[in-house]
């Protein structure tokens, strides 16, 4: 952190003392969720409902701080070899799981092998595979050896750590360790209503200190109008606003005075897939075709009330992997027809609808039930395609049956959804042809031998001038593509009872300090 920003951060931040600090401890933080969790074993949750509670429980060697710069968590420090291969962690000192067990180097090398396990089915597998050798020098020194010289190694080590001598000789998937979960982070798990909520304890003794709010808990209620109901009459603490909410209901005198509202780019992005195993997308053209017959403007002024901005490919903006050169796809539904009859696809019987060989151009476009922007991205995108004669039927599907029937068995033709952008920008998770087996992350099933080629090297590359070449290239290769439309990457609009005090807006967001998060003593809600 640059001595500028040091500075405004302890002005922001001002020192707590022993006794004031004991004070302002208690009281319950309550937000709300569209979705309920799936699982809350870490390297299995890949969804934002499941992943962001997960964070809170478990710990990994190391993670990222408010600047989004690598720091240890479980790792107080480490050293890499010269070649690149090895990177030797010396972990803190009395850590201790939330049962009181005592915490070891030899947690750390079961759940990696839990995760590089083909049989656990891990939908991270490919961040690991690299992994040659784990060893054990002591209960607190522990090296991992890599087949190759491996970038986001430090990144990727991450991961949330689960407890060896709970999970040792269990099937992890049925042992029940999901619903019930025991880690070493600042919270601990207390109680789970599927559908409902998740409660989690402040642990006492975490060793960064304990949490100052002693409850954590996530009411999930799909209805964004009702959460903000709930938000006015301080049944929950935060939300995420609505693009509606941010811009127009929140302008109320009173939600000036009892709520603080936040805004800033966030680390995500929305898209269309195509299901790339579907005869009706198999051809670029096709794809291209659909990307120009989309107003991503008209998406962001009508949907997002230019809450967001449009993007081109998978990356973060502003970073070095991000390749500005790319322009992005211009609306032009003549030019979409145009395509698409250079592909085979005219309307030979005048009904409005394009048809090939007898066939009509028609398919369904699903997304997730809940999702208020997503449905309203749907219908604008049906209306867009009908004008240049595709007929697309939008399904809507509850989330849990959405990712377990549709998505994960590529059972779908046309998806809309979001991705988190991850800190480092290595993709394979994503867009390596490895990942697009059943279960895997590369659901649309997108397959180019140049695109593997170069995620590989990216993997390799220390230097960030020669990454962001590589990245910038496999940016240009997507979206000339087309495997996704890629729309926009949103604004973060969460809302949060001014009743608690200690929030910093910083690159990483608004979370990454909630352990220090706390309410004074006069306005604190909850006694327990």
């Amino acid at each position: 952190m640059s001595s500028l920003l040091t500075a405004f951060f302890l002005v922001l931040m001002p020192v707590i003392s022993e006794a004031q600090e004991k004070s302002i401890c208690g009281d319950a933080y309550v937000t709300a969720g569209i979705a309920g969790a799936r699982t809350l074993i870490p390297f299995l949750a890949d969804d934002t409902a499941s992943s962001s509670i997960c964070e809170l429980i478990f710990n990994g060697l190391t993670k990222t701080d408010e600047n989004l710069e690598i720091i240890g968590d479980l790792a107080e420090k480490w050293d890499i070899s010269v070649d690149r291969k090895e990177i030797t962690f010396y972990l803190r000192p009395g850590i201790k799981w939330h049962d009181g067990y005592p915490f070891t180097a030899e947690d750390i090398k079961f759940t990696y092998q839990l995760i590089i396990d083909p049989q656990v089915g891990c939908p991270y597998y490919s961040s690991y595979s690299d992994i040659e050798e784990i060893k054990i020098i002591n209960e607190r020194e522990i090296v991992f050896k890599f087949k190759e010289p491996y970038a986001p190694a430090l990144l990727k080590l991450g991961m949330g750590i689960v407890p060896k001598h709970l999970l040792k000789g269990k099937n992890i998937r049925t042992s029940g360790f999901g619903r019930a979960p025991v880690g070493t982070g600042p919270y601990e798990f207390r109680k789970w209503k599927t559908d409902e909520y998740v409660i989690l304890d402040s642990n006492q003794d975490y060793f960064e200190g304990r949490p100052y709010i002693d409850k954590y808990v996530v009411r999930i209620i799909p209805d964004t109008s009702v959460q903000y109901l709930e938000l006015l009459t301080k049944t929950v603490d935060s939300m995420s606003l609505t693009p509606y909410q941010y811009k127009i209901r929140s302008k109320t005198k009173r939600f000036k005075q009892e709520i603080n509202k936040y805004k800033y780019l966030a680390r995500a992005y929305t898209y269309v897939g195509y299901n790339l195993e579907e005869p009706l997308f198999k051809k670029r053209k096709v794809r291209q075709a659909l990307t120009l017959a989309i107003d991503k403007n008209e998406i962001i002024e009508g949907v997002l009330l230019g809450l967001g901005e449009a993007t081109t490919g998978p990356f973060l903006k502003g970073t070095y992997a991000y390749n500005n050169e790319v322009k992005d796809t211009e609306y032009n539904p003549q030019r979409a027809k145009e395509l698409l009859k250079e592909a085979g696809w005219s309307d030979s019987d005048r009904d409005g609808i394009l048809d090939k060989d007898g066939v009509p151009f028609k398919f369904k476009l699903i997304t997730n039930q809940g999702n208020k922007q997503r449905e309203d991205v749907a219908t604008i995108i049906q209306q867009k395609w009908r004008e240049i004669g595709v007929d697309v039927e939008v399904q809507t599907i509850a989330w849990a049956a959405f990712l377990n029937e549709f998505v994960n068995k590529k059972n779908f033709q046309a998806v809309i959804l979001g991705w988190t952008i991850p800190t480092d920008p290595d993709i394979y998770n994503v867009w390596h042809s490895s990942s697009s087996r059943e279960g895997g992350l590369n659901f649309i099933s997108y397959k180019n031998k140049e695109v593997d080629e170069l995620i590989e090297g990216g993997r390799r590359v220390f230097d960030i001038e020669k990454r962001s070449v590589i990245y910038k290239k496999i940016h240009t290769i997507l979206s000339r593509d087309k495997p996704y439309t890629f729309l926009y990457i949103p604004y973060a609009t969460p809302a949060v009872s001014k009743r608690f005090k200690g929030i910093i807006p910083a690159p990483a967001g608004i979370g990454y300090n909630f352990i220090k998060w706390h309410v004074d003593p006069d306005e604190q809600r909850y006694t327990f």
